[in-house]
Order: C-alpha cells, then sequence, then structure tokens
C-alpha cells in the first residue's frame, strides 16, 4: 500500500506564492516520475508539471515561469513551488507517482487564488 500526502495548499491572493509538497510512504527503488496534476471546477484534471529520476522537468504551458517542480528522493518527497499565481490557478492539486504501468495518486490539497 503506497501513501502519498501532500500539504501546503491554501487561500492566497493573486501574485502571491505557495509551496506545495508530497510525501510518499515508501521508496520505489528505481526509475519513475514524480508530477502534480489539478483540476479545477467543471474541468478535466490536466498535468501541471513533473519530474523524472534524472531530473528532467515538464510544464504545462501556462505555468512555464512561473511555477518549479523539484524532488528530494532521499525523502521521497517532490514539491512545487508556485510564483506569480492567479485566479485561474485554483484547483484542487494532485500528487502523482508513475512507476511502469502503476499510477499512485494522493487525496488533494485545495489551492485558492483570490483576492
Amino acid at each position: 500500500q503506497v501513501q502519498l500526502v501532500e500539504s501546503g495548499g491554501g487561500l492566497v491572493q493573486p501574485g502571491g506564492s505557495l509551496r506545495l509538497s508530497c510525501v510518499a510512504s515508501r521508496d520505489f527503488f528505481g526509475i519513475y516520475t514524480m508530477g502534480w496534476y489539478r483540476q479545477a471546477p467543471g474541468k478535466q484534471r490536466e498535468l501541471v508539471a513533473s519530474v523524472t529520476s534524472g531530473g528532467s522537468t515538464n510544464y504545462v504551458d501556462s505555468v512555464k515561469g512561473r511555477f518549479t517542480i523539484s524532488r528530494d528522493n532521499a525523502k521521497n518527497t517532490v514539491y512545487l513551488q508556485m510564483n506569480s499565481l492567479k485566479p485561474e490557478d485554483t484547483a484542487v492539486y494532485y500528487c502523482n507517482v508513475r512507476v511502469a504501468v502503476y499510477n499512485y495518486w494522493g487525496q488533494g490539497t485545495q489551492v485558492t487564488v483570490s483576492s
């Protein structure tokens, strides 16, 4: 049983910053990708950012230059630093770990950007 525990969400004003963290309950001992998805009300879940075991990153166009994903393999943790937040970033953010054909998900953390 794998658990992913997210933290760091909340309410922030436009232009503000938040840092999301996600800790996995076990080490995956191999090649795996960690990432963040988000789902806004009435919209499909979308990939926000991902980082491979080798450190390669990928971002959705709407967050490039504002968000930074990083990982600490020793701590089984992935982070998402979100700067210059916009109201359209409001969503539930989900942590994801992909190992071969297996996907693991966190419970989600709410991010609300509003004045």
